[in-house]
């Protein structure tokens, strides 16, 4: 497998504040890629500058070998990037399918058809004419990444889909995201819950104050002290 995502050196600021300091990860085509690091590390940052919410101040940002670093958001998304939002941000009165509509429409051109193959891989065929103000915690999750791959991605960021579900339910969201990224998806997953990132990841980087403090194994990062120091406190 190629590269598909290629970050060389990418730094940001915020005025005096360094966001990210020259940054550099380069994610395999059909990998499972774990990125961690305490509040405050430049997660969020990161994948912001990969998705185009925020521009990059140096470095590049390459995309399947192209520059895509000064590209707008939209057009980075019709490219193969997408992305899941913690909070996620549906149509309250649109019901499931009608959530779904707008990006396949705007983004992909999809037709009507390819929302049900969707709502299959994710679970929620059930629940297609539901308003997304009567899901569940766990069905808003599965309505957020449902969005996400309505744009037909290459790659997709998954920015802590699992936040405040129990046990079962993240076993649930992390079959769904095994089961995409076995259809030839590359994931990044941004998680909180260390068990969840750990299982789902073959590579895992790991952030602290805007620097790669650490990046291997799970097996090699969960044992790593500089890690245990900056994420779990030690």
């Amino acid at each position: 497998m190629g590269s598909l995502l290629q970050v060389n050196d990418v730094s940001k600021h915020f005025g005096g504040f360094t966001a990210l300091a020259g940054v550099s990860l380069d994610i395999v085509e059909g990998e499972r890629f774990g990125l961690i690091g305490p509040n405050g590390s430049g997660k969020t940052t990161l994948i912001n500058c990969i998705s185009g919410a925020l521009r990059n101040d140096s470095g590049s940002i390459r995309f399947e070998g192209s520059e895509i670093s000064r590209l707008p958001a939209y057009q980075r998304t019709r490219r193969g990037i997408a992305r899941s939002f913690q909070i996620p941000r549906p149509f309250h009165s649109m019901s499931v399918l009608e959530n779904l509509l707008v990006p396949l429409q705007y983004v992909a051109h999809g037709k009507e058809e390819e929302v049900f193959e969707i709502l299959n891989r994710i679970g929620l065929a059930d629940k297609a004419q539901t308003l997304s103000s009567q899901l569940s915690q766990v069905e808003l999750r599965k309505l957020e990444l449902a969005r996400a791959m309505a744009a037909r991605p290459r790659l997709l960021i998954s920015d802590e889909a699992m936040a405040g579900l129990a046990g079962a339910e993240v076993d649930e969201m992390l079959e769904i995201l095994f089961r995409l990224n076995a259809s030839g998806i590359t994931i990044i997953m941004i998680e909180h819950i260390m068990q969840a990132v750990m299982r789902f990841s073959q590579r895992v980087v790991c952030l602290d104050a805007g620097k790669i403090i650490c990046e291997g194994t799970p097996a090699a990062i969960v044992q790593n002290p500089d890690v245990q120091r900056a994420y779990l406190g030690a």
